[in-house]
């Protein structure tokens, strides 16, 4: 028999939240966003429930030709670009677009010899200092890029650093949003702005195509100023495990390694057979929300390589075998939110998703 944890991926939860982008951004392409293996799904296991999109995103050549070989024909976008000259030889064998934001990129499309009719994405600057050319440089690479036989189509591109909030005390787009219509004022060609934040708080902003991504999988992209239910937004993944042991503690027992948890009072706890080796994060402290037998109750002491205690006092009917959901949603329903586990341990819901280690068992499910 296998180790009992298992991460259940919800294909109906997958179509829905991308129904959700389609309707708040009803005039624009929507294309899912697939990098991070899918942001931890398996790009083979949400594939078929991303199929009405109008387009991925992704950043590896290798997760792209993962697309293709599944028997996606349609748009792929590779958002940080090309790594190498050679990497131009791959986009153009597998038909795939792909973002420009530096100066050596240019330089690579410019030098290709080869007969292609490329699609790119443009990429600005407009204050989140990662990646992208400076306004007062980004006219001039978008010329060098429309002079190019090589080039089909140019779409500008932005990212939002703040869509998710405000910035200094005021919007979070506008500082950027500005900046960007004025730079592109005069130029021909689409643009893509919105992220999944931006999808959600700003439909207004017009953007010819959309990049969904962890909206696409139940996480709030402003938790907690809204949760996923607020935006009607469904788990898609859900990490569950079982009892494997049972523990009676007396007053003043400790549980785990450096025996950071004291029992002040005689209890029951539940071993459970999911660690940080399986991708649950070490430093989730004592109070972390799990489910037991679909009963909300909590983490106590350290998290270990294989194995986690929950506090099991409550839970009347709890053995060895108990369903342990450590996020998303229980056998009979009951939720867990992925962003309520990721705020108790100190980060986010992306991290949750991305961090499941290969040793757990993925399965699909309606």
């Amino acid at each position: 028999m296998p180790r009992p944890i298992t991460a259940v991926i919800h294909n109906e939860a997958l179509q829905h939240n991308l129904s959700i982008a389609k309707q708040h951004m009803p005039n624009s392409k929507v294309f899912a966003v697939v990098k991070a293996n899918a942001y931890g799904h398996g790009i083979e296991h949400v594939y078929p429930s991303f199929q009405t999109a109008d387009g991925f995103a992704l950043l590896d050549i290798a997760e792209a030709r993962r697309l293709r070989t599944l028997g996606w024909a349609g748009p792929i976008l590779l958002l940080e670009g090309i790594f190498s000259a050679q990497d131009l030889q791959d986009c153009l064998d597998l038909n795939l677009s792909f973002t420009i934001h530096s100066e050596h990129q240019l330089n690579w499309v410019e030098q290709f010899s080869r007969a292609a009719h490329f699609d790119v994405y443009l990429k600005m600057n407009s204050g989140m200092n990662r990646l992208g050319f400076h306004p007062e440089h980004y006219q001039a690479a978008w010329e060098r890029l429309n002079q190019l036989d090589q080039i089909q189509t140019i779409t500008h591109m932005m990212h939002f650093s703040d869509a998710d909030n405000q910035r200094f005390g005021e919007s979070g787009i506008d500082y950027q949003y500005t900046i960007f219509e004025e730079t592109i004022r005069d130029l021909p060609g689409e643009s893509t702005i919105c992220n999944s934040a931006a999808i959600l708080r700003h439909p207004e902003l017009h953007s010819d195509t959309v990049r969904s991504g962890i909206m696409l999988y139940g996480s709030s992209p402003d938790y907690p100023i809204h949760t996923a239910q607020d935006w009607d937004l469904q788990p898609t993944m859900s990490l569950r495990s079982e009892i494997i042991a049972i523990q009676e503690l007396k007053n003043h027992d400790s549980v785990g390694y450096g025996s950071t948890f004291i029992a002040e009072h005689a209890m029951k706890i539940g071993i459970v057979a999911c660690g940080y080796a399986d991708g649950y994060p070490r430093v989730s402290p004592t109070g972390t929300p799990v489910l037991v037998n679909s009963i909300r109750s909590k983490i106590i002491g350290r998290i270990s390589m294989d194995m986690l205690a929950v506090d099991i006092s409550h839970v009347k009917d709890a053995v060895v075998g108990s369903e342990v959901v450590l996020w998303g949603k229980s056998s009979n329903g009951t939720i867990l939110p992925i962003d309520e586990v990721a705020a108790s341990s100190g980060t986010i819901g992306y991290e949750l998703m991305c961090a499941v280690t290969a040793r757990v068992n993925f399965i699909n499910q309606e």
